[in-house]
């Protein structure tokens, strides 16, 4: 496991938010639990195509800070490893249904959503 540093800006309409010590890391969302988990699936793609790549990771740096930002916490990369691999859907509607399950709302179908 990682420990990088999240930064949240409130905006109007939203919260920008990014990993300081991965910039790539970058995203919005229209509240604060939102944006946190959006951030998540940022880290987690940036962090999987680096390593695809051939690339390593930023080194997580605890100092890391920025003034601009409203709040500032912990966020984890977990890297696991197994033996098998279970295959699921992909891409927007998975998660996306994923989120809103977790959100208490209703799934929409890979039609719904375009």
């Amino acid at each position: 496991m990682l420990q990088y540093k999240a930064g949240y800006k409130f905006v109007n309409g939203g919260v920008h938010t990014q990993v300081l010590d991965f910039p790539a890391a970058i995203t919005c969302g229209a509240d604060m639990a939102e944006a946190q988990h959006l951030l998540t699936i940022a880290l987690i793609d940036v962090a999987e195509t680096l390593l695809e790549i051939g690339q390593v990771l930023p080194q997580p740096n605890p100092l890391v800070s920025n003034s601009e930002m409203d709040v500032e916490e912990p966020i984890y990369l977990h890297l696991i490893a197994s033996t098998a691999v279970n295959e699921v859907p992909a891409g927007r509607w998975h998660r996306e249904t994923k989120f809103n399950s977790a959100l208490g709302l209703s799934p929409l179908s890979p039609t719904e959503t375009g």
